[in-house]
């Protein structure tokens, strides 16, 4: 009924952000964020089917401005990019069009594929000056740190095609489908008949 308005504005200027092409030196951006991911998963080599039991992240995002937003930016970027290495699978017609266009023709990341168990922990004591209260930016970052899912998914499907005595030098293209992992893990199926 106040009529506040719920949007901000900010203009920045580049400051000290210097960058010496030739020598390779200098600052060129302020709010780069660090992390790094460690994911365990599950895989059933039948079905091709994955679950992602833990995953724990670290960033350094400067002095957060506000801790449980930050975690929250981080847990979204993550499960975004889980989507993106295991089920954001592109089609093209043959003339070149987008058949998959949005999640009514792909599948998208639901509550039921987060990881089961998922820990965020940002550095303290980080401050980054030369940036609004030392902040750093932490919206699209954390997407790449799912790249740990791809590799988590990459070891298990190694494993099992050991444990079938077959080669561990394979390609594994993303997204790692049900599908891709199940073909990449040539188990054989039984069939449920008997020898009779």
């Amino acid at each position: 009924m106040d009529r506040v308005s719920l949007s901000a504005t900010g203009i920045g200027r580049p400051g000290d952000q210097e960058w010496d092409f030739e020598k390779g030196v200098g600052n060129p951006i302020h709010y780069y964020t660090y992390g790094a991911a460690c994911t365990e998963v599950e895989i059933d080599c039948l079905t091709g089917e994955h679950q992602v039991l833990d995953t724990e992240i670290v960033m350094d995002i400067g002095n957060s401005l506000n801790p449980s937003l930050d975690v929250g930016q981080i847990e979204g970027g993550f499960v975004q990019g889980y989507g993106w290495v295991t089920m954001e699978e592109l089609k093209f017609s043959p003339e070149g069009h987008t058949l998959a266009c949005g999640p009514v023709d792909y599948k998208l990341p639901g509550v039921r594929n987060i990881p089961r168990r998922m820990k965020v922990s940002i550095l303290k004591d980080c401050p980054n000056k030369g940036t609004v209260y030392s902040s750093k930016g932490v919206g699209e970052p954390p997407l790449l740190l799912a790249i740990s899912v791809y590799l988590a998914l990459r070891k298990a499907v190694q494993a099992c095609r050991t444990d079938a005595g077959l080669s561990s030098t394979f390609d594994l293209d993303i997204p790692l489908t049900a599908e891709r992992i199940r073909m990449a893990c040539p188990i054989e199926i039984p069939t449920g008949k008997s020898d009779l």
